[in-house]
């Protein structure tokens, strides 16, 4: 396992020379994959802004391996080799990966621990099979590896490496965050086969795994979806109610929750087709929600 220090001799070890170049790498992809962590991570102070990037850049090609492969196995062999980076076993083979050597060089910088890491990875073997996913619990056990570690690692990166506390935020941000980014993904989703959406709450509904992917369910995925979105502002609310207890130094990676309610809204106006409907924002719009966010965040 990658030993947690800033030893000069030890990043040399592990990194380019050309280090910077790698941030800058991991911003545009953050830029132009995941936008809203991007406009939200501008706020953070410049000097932990680049560890964010390198972050979420590191969960963005996570993210994305079953789009790069044509069945499951060479996805495991993806995933693991970033296991085997994470835990030492592939040091050498960042110099050629410019997210990978950012990524190490912001773990060691921040101390990040290596568990929630090869955690995210664990969970997003999901991803590449069509699986439906079991139950709501399975799910929120999903959200949590993925979408609440990541808010609590860049937590410890805008506190430069202590603990800054606020566990507890971290995981109902991740639920509610992620759970509005799968239902806005759902018309992709079900195209490709994949089924995120709780089976036990499908079932309740009268909806089965097939009626999904065939682009059918009629009232029990509406229903299902409108379940899901209580659950989202469930966990919006019981962040809300722990903001005064999170240090003001880690509110850049809350600000993307400033953009669930409005895209749960979106998925409630008429004519709603959760099949077709693409459930987004202006640019100009997201960016303008998170300004003001971050403005009520720097004034407590």
């Amino acid at each position: 396992m990658i030993r947690m220090t800033t030893d000069t001799d030890d990043r040399r070890d592990i990194v380019p020379q050309a280090l910077p170049a790698a941030y800058a790498h991991c911003a545009a992809l953050v830029r132009e994959g995941d936008h809203d962590r991007y406009i939200a991570s501008l706020y953070a102070p410049e000097p932990q802004r680049q560890g964010l990037f390198a972050l979420y850049a590191f969960s963005h090609e996570i993210a994305r391996v079953r789009e790069q492969v044509s069945e499951p196995l060479p996805g495991e062999v993806r995933l693991q080799w970033w296991r085997d980076l994470l835990e030492g076993d592939a040091r050498g083979e960042a110099q050629a990966h410019p997210v990978a050597a950012a990524l190490l060089d912001t773990v060691l910088r921040y101390r990040l621990p290596i568990a929630p890491l090869t955690g995210l990875i664990e969970a997003r073997v999901f991803d590449l099979y069509d699986d439906p996913m079991p139950s709501l619990s399975d799910l929120e056990g999903y959200v949590g590896e993925t979408s609440s570690a990541l808010i609590r690692l860049a937590s410890i990166i805008l506190a430069e490496g202590r603990d800054p506390g606020g566990a507890a935020a971290c995981g109902h941000a991740g639920v509610a965050y992620a759970l509005t980014g799968l239902m806005r993904a759902f018309p992709w989703h079900s195209a490709a086969g994949q089924v995120y959406l709780p089976g036990d709450i499908l079932s309740r509904n009268g909806v089965i795994r097939d009626d999904i992917v065939r682009g059918r369910g009629g009232p029990g995925v509406l229903y299902t979806l409108k379940e899901l979105r209580g659950i989202a502002r469930k966990h919006l609310k019981k962040l809300g109610e722990l903001r005064e207890t999170m240090p003001r130094a880690i509110a850049p990676a809350f600000l993307p929750m400033a953009l669930v309610e409005p895209y749960l809204r979106r998925m409630e106006r008429g004519g709603y087709d959760p099949f077709r409907t693409i459930i987004t924002l202006p640019a100009w719009q997201r960016q303008w929600i998170i300004w003001r966010a971050a403005r009520k965040a720097m004034r407590g």
